[in-house]
């Protein structure tokens, strides 16, 4: 649905902006010399609504000024600045809820045009850490937000519920070993999952500290990456030009463990605030629709760690 508003937004500004032009430099002259003539003919006692019907602006004209400057703000937005994106489920909790209206910033890594999405100017790379929202690899069309945490070269296992990470070493000296992920421990019970209460902890990736999920009654299998020829292996070397991305709520979490990594060519941006974020939550037996929100929780509003 995304890539297709982006392609009528730029559709609906190029057409605005083709007829915007075409009246400024053709149709536009010809109105001036009507109106000039009008008032030589009566010595310039007219009044402008008769002035107007002397030299309409046609409607699709008024209405393509109007709009353009309007479109054309909204399509550089949204395509090299900003865009908002609504957080649909918990994979990302603690950090990101459901009800969290996010802005992602596009242009981190590197500026792409809306429609085929080619990069034309490369501006930076994701950090491990990055909040990063992309087109989902076996869907393009679908968006999904994750966090980074391998990089181009590193070797990365998920066993026992935790991280094990070996950084990428290009010069094959003094390299670091495989070590895992510190995780200190906050609390349980602050978060539940089918009535099972989460563990929180704070897990450290050197340049960013974050909370995660983890469940403590989840199963073994969970463990382990799928290769695409579907064969299970523990660990991961990381492509060139592609990322390693797990969700927060670590057991309540579609990602790279299921389906693999995410090409550099399918990231939208990185999020970077939260600007809104409504509650949900309700008793069964409220008669309001489920999209109602039932509150704003306005402690959430700003920055994402």
């Amino acid at each position: 649905m995304a890539n297709y508003f982006s392609l009528f937004l730029v559709i609906l500004t190029v057409v605005s902006g083709l007829i915007w032009l075409a009246d400024h430099f053709l149709w536009a002259p010809k109105r001036k010399a009507k109106i000039e003539i009008a008032r030589t003919n009566t010595n310039g006692v007219i009044d402008d609504a008769t002035l107007h019907e002397i030299a309409p602006i046609p409607y699709v004209v008024d209405t393509a000024q109007q709009i353009f400057p309007v479109i054309a703000f909204v399509l550089v937005l949204r395509s090299f600045l900003y865009e908002p994106f609504q957080i649909p489920s918990g994979s990302m909790m603690p950090t990101l809820l459901v009800g969290d209206f996010i802005l992602v910033e596009k242009f981190t890594y590197g500026l792409k045009d809306p429609v085929v999405r080619n990069k034309f100017i490369e501006v930076g790379k994701p950090e491990r850490g990055d909040i990063v929202v992309f087109k989902f690899p076996e869907n393009p069309s679908i968006d999904f937000i994750k966090r980074v945490i391998g990089l181009p070269g590193d070797t990365i296992m998920y066993k026992g519920q935790q991280v094990f990470l070996k950084p990428a070493c290009p010069s094959g000296e003094n390299c670091e070993p495989m070590r895992p992920v510190d995780l200190k421990f906050v609390d349980s019970g602050a978060f539940e999952q089918l009535g099972t209460p989460l563990e929180r902890f704070v897990e450290d990736l050197g340049e960013v500290q974050h909370e995660i999920l983890r469940n403590p009654r989840a199963i073994a299998p969970v463990d382990l990456y799928y290769t695409q020829g579907n064969v299970p292996v523990s660990t991961w070397v990381v492509p060139e030009n592609q990322y390693l991305v797990l969700g927060d709520n670590r057991d309540n979490s579609r990602d790279s463990r299921y389906w693999g990594f995410v090409p550099d060519e399918l990231l939208v941006g990185k999020a970077v605030a939260i600007w809104i974020s409504f509650e949900f939550e309700r008793p069964e037996s409220s008669i309001l629709p489920t999209w109602v929100p039932t509150g704003v929780r306005f402690s959430r509003i700003g920055g994402i760690q």
